[in-house]
């Protein structure tokens, strides 16, 4: 969600007083047109929209670590996850099961182009010394919610999970698909929804929901 370049868009280093070279850019670009159109018109039924440049870490490490576990407490103020699927909140921080040693931290903020990855920074010095790690994939992702009362309908459009609420709600997350692209799904209230894909899937994740939602939103 950032890129590297030159010209009038960078931002300016006010601590070094320099061009930086960096600007901010939503992976979303080519569906701008459409995603504001589709906003200008969206009912109480659906609507989808961009939470862009979240910080976003995924973290290698075993919970069997003592080590493991107090240097992610001290960074993230909560434990990782250990429940298959579930989610926990920390200091502005949310770290979601992927699996028995693999969590994904997204920050609750947009994050500042012109700070150079600030999270992974701070687990990654938290990790010194200890077998885990901390990569930064935030320029790679994007984050969309969706809401509204045909949200759960537009998703089982594209979405082989049972998304029924008794079964699938909040504190809980899931890895799957929407149509051919890859996601993960986490509920955030009875009828809203956050989405993390990838960036080279969000221009066509876009598109193919507001598709799928079209007939449902009358």
């Amino acid at each position: 969600m950032w890129n590297e370049t030159r010209g009038t868009a960078s931002l300016m280093n006010r601590a070094a007083g320099k061009q930086t070279g960096v600007w901010q850019e939503s992976p979303l670009v080519g569906a701008d047109t459409l995603l504001k159109k589709h906003q200008a018109v969206a009912t109480a039924a659906f609507r989808l929209g961009e939470r862009p440049f979240l910080e976003l870490v995924n973290v290698r490490g075993d919970t069997r670590d003592a080590a493991f576990i107090h240097a992610v407490e001290n960074v993230l103020g909560c434990r990782p996850p250990e429940r298959p699927n579930t989610i926990v909140q920390g200091n502005g921080y949310d770290m979601l099961w992927l699996g028995p040693d693999e969590w994904l931290v997204r920050s609750a903020a947009a994050h500042d182009a012109t700070r150079t990855a600030p999270l992974q920074a701070k687990l990654g010095a938290a990790f010194a010394g200890v077998f885990a790690s901390a990569v930064d994939i935030g320029s790679g992702y994007t984050v969309l919610e969706i809401s509204g009362t045909r949200t759960r309908d537009v998703l089982a459009r594209g979405c082989p999970l049972d998304l029924h609420p008794t079964l699938f709600g909040a504190g809980q997350c899931a890895q799957s698909h929407y149509f051919k692209a890859s996601m993960t799904l986490v509920p955030t209230g009875a009828d809203s929804f956050d989405i993390i894909v990838r960036r080279s899937f969000a221009d066509y994740f876009v598109k193919i929901m507001l598709d799928a939602a079209e007939p449902l939103m009358l």
